[in-house]
């Protein structure tokens, strides 16, 4: 896929990207609203009613400082996938969710995982070894910002702060990674020079016509059949050609 074609800007650039923010936001108001506590429907590992958290606990928040930490690099980092990634961004997102769930589910302890943490995880870890991957400069770019941005993250995959899912942040960080390495189509693929073609000849050049055999560079090569074939080049190497004169009597007037 040509990198024009991919890199376009689209409602649903921002649209989707908002339109989830905003679910999130909405359950948490009715969970206060209503005083309810919607915790129990998250991830508890090893447990089979706690499967059903994997899809329920990227919209469950335990307050709004933990939704309004996850809410800016959420939006950031989705609306960079639907701009960059278009064609596999809800493959991304959904894949994400429930992979990195299980996998939290797998190896977490015996607590309840809630956030869209993990989804993050998904996301940063995705755009960064993608674009590593793709040798895309634009991709390239990508991956670097989101080191400068997020970069301080990776911190969170270890167990060092009491109350964080690190289980998750791990699991979303090594599904991302594995993303990276599968999802290989409808990436944009970096700009090939004429000579990086694999019909590349080099004596059909034409630029490399302008080097002699010693790699000097010629600035005008000698043109081929320039010279008209009326023309005549003398021994003193001037141009001479036959010319006619016609000689016509003035006419005076009376």
């Amino acid at each position: 896929m040509k990198s024009n074609q991919q890199f376009k800007f689209s409602p649903e650039v921002i649209l989707f990207p908002l339109g989830f923010i905003m679910f999130l936001w909405l359950i948490f108001a009715i969970e206060i609203r209503f005083g309810l506590n919607f915790n129990s429907f998250g991830i508890f590992p090893q447990k089979l009613i706690g499967l059903r958290g994997i899809i329920f606990s990227p919209f469950i928040h335990g307050g709004i400082e933990h939704l309004y930490h996850n809410t800016i690099p959420l939006f950031i980092l989705s609306a960079s996938l639907f701009y960059f990634y278009k064609p596999i961004a809800f493959k991304i997102i959904i894949y994400g969710i429930l992979l990195s769930g299980l996998f939290t589910w797998i190896i977490g302890r015996p607590s309840y995982h809630i956030g869209a943490s993990g989804l993050i995880y998904v996301l940063a870890s995705f755009i960064f070894f993608k674009g590593v991957f793709a040798k895309h400069y634009r991709l390239i770019a990508l991956s670097l910002l989101v080191v400068f941005l997020y970069g301080s993250m990776v911190w969170n995959v270890l167990p060092i702060k009491d109350g964080v899912s690190w289980e998750g942040h791990l699991s979303g960080l090594v599904i991302g990674f594995l993303f990276a390495l599968l999802f290989k189509k409808q990436i944009a693929k970096p700009k090939k020079y004429k000579w990086e073609q694999p019909d590349y000849n080099e004596e059909e050049d034409e630029f490399l016509k302008h080097f002699d055999e010693n790699g000097y560079f010629i600035e005008s090569l000698p043109e081929e059949n320039s010279i008209d074939e009326d023309l005549e080049i003398t021994s003193n190497n001037t141009f001479s050609t036959p010319v006619n004169y016609v000689f016509k009597k003035d006419k005076t007037e009376d």
